[in-house]
């Protein structure tokens, strides 16, 4: 048996930090959205009961570092499931980003094992499995757009976004989310406008969208590392409706709803970054699922 599933990146409409925890985390609240650029994750199943892993792109790590070999051996040990399974990974969005490349290729495996080795839990189910692997992996297992609250685990579905085009791009640098976290003075930030956000979600008001845009993080970001301000200053300036960095960042994408004006902002970026992509938001929920004895679709 083999199956195939697609792992999308995501994106915060907004993102307010409300204070620090005892267990170290913060109490957040983010809205978040999925983009149609996705990694696959192609599973086989083996016999052996052993987990492997291969990933495209060579940065990649191989082994229980990986959240998607995190995900597969969580899921094996919980319900011990003899059965293993080899992960190929084929990456396609940037590493280290802010785009929950890794918690989207995590929700992906738990998904894909739970059919392949038919342990038959319910995506609820899923989604809690997964915040033990990281605060993003919930969202992702659920798609769609959602607020996702305490750590970020927390997921309330919400209506998807008018139709808008996207625009990734990303510098050749890493940012470190607990840097970017601890340079974060809570008490002092501007908080994001999340009810009115989700108002606008439920008016499908792509304007107000991408007026409300906003993260408590990208202050802390941008000072750390001017080349992220200068790609958010280059996107305004070419045109892009609504401008934000994702997450922690470096990723910075730009919301644009005519699509005659992605051309300009996506070509204009390219000019001096090489990571961009033209993306469309995921209307429909979640990610697809693929399952096939022989082949994958």
């Amino acid at each position: 048996m083999k199956c195939s599933v697609k792992a999308p990146a995501k994106i915060n409409l907004s993102l307010d930090v409300l204070d620090k925890r005892s267990d170290g985390y913060h109490n957040v609240e983010m809205i978040m959205t999925m983009v149609d650029l996705a990694d696959r994750i192609d599973l086989t199943k083996r016999e052996d009961g052993r987990i492997s892993i291969d990933v495209s792109e060579g940065f990649v790590p191989v082994d229980e570092r990986n959240f998607a070999y995190q995900a597969a051996a969580l899921l094996k040990k919980r319900f011990s499931v003899k059965a293993g399974v080899h992960i190929y990974i084929t990456k396609r969005i940037p590493i280290a980003a802010g785009l929950a490349g890794g918690s989207s290729d995590a929700a992906a495996t738990l998904k894909g094992l739970n059919e392949l080795w038919g342990v038959g839990l319910s995506v609820e189910e899923l989604a809690t499995l997964g915040a033990e692997i990281g605060s993003d992996v919930p969202f992702c297992v659920y798609g769609g757009t959602a607020l996702a609250t305490g750590r970020g685990e927390i997921i309330e579905p919400l209506p998807a976004p008018p139709p808008l085009w996207v625009v990734l791009a990303k510098p050749p640098i890493g940012v470190s989310t607990a840097h970017v976290y601890g340079g974060l003075d809570v008490n002092t930030i501007q908080h994001a406008k999340t009810s009115e956000m989700i108002d606008a979600l439920k008016r499908q008001d792509g304007q107000a969208i991408c007026h409300l845009l906003h993260n408590v993080l990208e202050g802390v970001t941008l000072k750390l590392h001017p080349e992220v301000a200068h790609i958010k200053e280059q996107m305004q300036r070419f045109g892009a409706d609504g401008v934000l960095m994702s997450g922690s960042g470096p990723t910075v994408f730009g919301l644009i709803e005519k699509e005659s004006r992605v051309n300009r902002v996506y070509n204009g970026l390219r000019g001096f970054c090489v990571d961009v992509h033209a993306v469309r938001l995921i209307r429909l929920g979640e990610a697809c699922l693929n399952t096939d004895k022989d082949d994958m679709l």
